[in-house]
């Protein structure tokens, strides 16, 4: 082979146009794998932003929706009225609820058991299945677990397996979460007293606007609801927006799926609360005593314990309970500010699926 100066001109000429052709290949490539990335993080972002639990819990309540939300969950998590298109059955002893718009009176058996494992196969395919094996094992066994609990612990929609699990927990299970909610004591007493004295909403009617009879064997039980299962309601937030604050700081309220409440709860004296289950062992229901007169008890898997006025009582309501006030008219009534919060053993990519498979309407 000849070489001279002119043929390494070529040769390096030829090395040069390959170069800039490989470089703009690549560099088309990686514009493409951006654009798919950008388009990609948009849908995402948009899906994520359009939740209608998201942000609401700021100082005020300017984005609450379904100010007409159902009225189900019960003081420790239980079937009770909502509306008055709903009815109460009773047997032997429990309270079952046939509500239309209650989650778990309408979401039962195997067809929900399909949809939870089809909404996590969706959420592990748009973000991850790290942190998701007792998520995964929960739903994929869910029937059994639901058909095979012991009497004393029977949740009715989801239950979490390998949680620990016990009738009440120490106020150091959420620490956090409970001292501030003593501290509110207070204002948040003050609050309740401003709802339950206003003036009724119409004529005829003897409750305040805002509250909800529910059904119960003996005396009276209402609730003023801020959020029933897990969606706000606008206009009693409004009336209470101290109350609406305190569940803004709080960092273990379940704010985004249909296992979170939070309401003021009252019980008349001579009134009863049947025994019955709550939904699921993922939360802790915890009471906050404002008004306590004597011979009011909550009976939690067999065991008694008492409210306390400015003091929290933290239970797991998935196992079975009931509630009561045996004292006389000049008693006055029991009253607890009622919060679910996270069971402090569901890890924190766990709570963010359950959140995505139980958000409210899904």
């Amino acid at each position: 082979m000849e070489w001279s100066l002119e043929r390494v001109r070529e040769m390096v000429a030829g090395g040069m146009q390959s170069m800039r052709e490989c470089e703009s290949s690549a560099f088309g490539t990686a514009m493409c794998l951006l654009l798919l990335f950008v388009w990609y993080c948009y849908r995402v972002g948009r899906e994520h932003s359009s939740s209608p639990l998201r942000g609401r819990y700021g100082t005020e309540p300017s984005r609450v929706g379904g100010g007409g939300g159902t009225l189900i969950s019960s003081e420790g998590g239980g079937r009770a009225k909502g509306r008055q298109a709903s009815t109460v059955e009773e047997q032997n002893g429990f309270a079952y609820c046939q509500s239309s718009e209650c989650f778990r009176c309408t979401n039962t058996g195997e067809g929900l058991n399909q949809r939870l494992y089809h909404s996590l196969q969706d959420y592990a395919k748009r973000y991850t299945w790290s942190g998701m094996g007792r998520v995964h094992k929960g739903v994929r066994d869910q029937g059994r677990y639901l058909s095979s609990r012991p009497t004393i612990q029977r949740p009715e929609v989801f239950f979490l397996p390998d949680l620990p699990s016990a009738p009440f927990f120490s106020r150091d299970a959420q620490k956090h979460d409970v001292e501030l909610l003593e501290r509110s004591f207070p204002a948040l007493l003050a609050e309740f007293e401003n709802i339950y004295h206003h003036p009724p909403a119409r004529s005829g009617s003897s409750l305040p606007p805002g509250w909800k009879v529910n059904s119960t064997p003996h005396g009276q039980w209402w609730t003023y609801y801020l959020v029933n299962q897990g969606t706000p309601l606008a206009l009693n937030a409004r009336r209470c927006p101290r109350a609406w604050r305190v569940l803004g700081q709080l960092r273990t309220f379940i704010a985004n799926n249909v296992f979170g409440n939070a309401c003021f709860s009252v019980l008349t004296p001579g009134a009863l609360i049947t025994e019955h289950y709550g939904p699921t062992n993922v939360r802790l229901r915890c009471h906050l005593g404002l008004r306590v007169p004597p011979a009011c008890e909550l009976v939690v898997g067999g065991e008694p314990q008492c409210w306390s006025e400015g003091s929290c009582l933290l239970f797991d309501d998935s196992f079975l309970h009931r509630a009561f006030h045996e004292g006389v008219a000049e008693d006055g009534p029991r009253v607890v500010f009622m919060v679910d919060l996270w069971h402090p053993n569901v890890a924190a990519a766990e709570r963010q699926a359950l959140d995505y498979i139980f958000t409210p309407g899904r």
